[in-house]
């Protein structure tokens, strides 16, 4: 019996245009209502995932940062893995070096050196992978990260790097030039303390090794006495696979890569047919 759901965001949970469906709101609902645990776990920060949840209403801890963080349904903070500020000025200057534009995360929120970038990426992403969609909707969806707070911008990430009220959860990076990318994550993926992961073909996510997904889900359930036989996860990238490796019922996306539903138990609708509902009201 499945006690526990966790879910990716972006490409699981959430569809095209950055929103869950009202049948994924609906599975989600029934399943808090029979007294499963739902968790969301999300490469986005807390202040980034919370905004999308709250456009449904929906109320449930979070899995955030791919593990750096987690928050309680009520956003008290549970536990959090930042990466130490030495790896991280290492990090960043790996991803400057390679000529990548990145934002760092942390405990303050998301930061990026170029606001118009932070959204400007997100638009040629989503548009590069849905090119049937209005351009100027998606522009304007995507501006939320500035025009709500959500992303803030500085002249110099050394001013965050030095504040000791800064705890530094991730760096995220993008670029479209796959060689320039793959030359970064393998310099990156030397560094012993960190964990390289992505969310999809044109980013890198380092995050503290001990911030992955799975981790985090696994600390979360046994401290609700749940095991990991009695979870399910979904999701649709490789920083969900350290969550497949744990629980008892694995879903891959519709939209998943061959690799990643290789590595599942289930294969769901994808996240533009509300797979996601799918896959709860199988298991309730």
């Amino acid at each position: 019996m499945i006690k526990c759901i966790a879910s990716d965001m972006d490409g699981t949970l959430l569809n095209s245009i950055q929103q869950i469906t009202p049948e994924n709101k609906e599975a989600i609902l029934k399943a808090q209502e029979k007294g499963i645990e739902f968790v969301v776990a999300t490469g986005r920060s807390y202040q980034e995932a919370t905004f999308v949840l709250a456009e449904t209403g929906l109320k449930c801890p979070i899995i955030c940062v791919n593990g750096a963080e987690v928050r309680s349904k009520d956003g008290e903070i549970i536990s959090a893995n930042p990466i130490s500020k030495e790896l991280a000025r290492e990090a960043a200057a790996t991803l400057t070096e390679h000529d990548i534009y990145f934002e760092v995360y942390t405990n303050q929120g998301t930061f990026s050196l170029d606001s118009e970038k932070a959204v400007s990426i997100l638009v040629d992403i989503v548009m590069s992978a849905n090119p049937d969609l209005n351009r100027e909707e998606i522009v304007y969806k995507a501006g939320a990260r500035v025009r709500n707070g959500l992303v803030h911008e500085v002249g110099d990430y050394e001013m965050i790097f030095a504040d000791e009220n800064h705890q530094i959860y991730k760096l995220l990076a993008f670029s479209f030039d796959a060689d320039r990318l793959e030359a970064a994550n393998n310099a990156l993926a030397a560094i012993e303390e960190l964990e390289i992961s992505s969310s999809g073909h044109e980013n890198i996510e380092i995050t503290h090794k001990n911030a992955q997904k799975g981790i985090a889900l696994e600390s979360f359930v046994k401290a609700n006495g749940i095991e990991l036989s009695e979870t399910m996860a979904m999701g649709d990238n490789l920083n969900d696979v350290s969550m497949f490796e744990r629980v008892g019922r694995a879903v891959a996306m519709g939209n998943a890569s061959y690799y990643i539903k290789s590595l599942c138990d289930h294969v769901t609708d994808t996240n533009e047919e509300s797979g996601v509902a799918k896959a709860i009201v199988e298991i309730l």
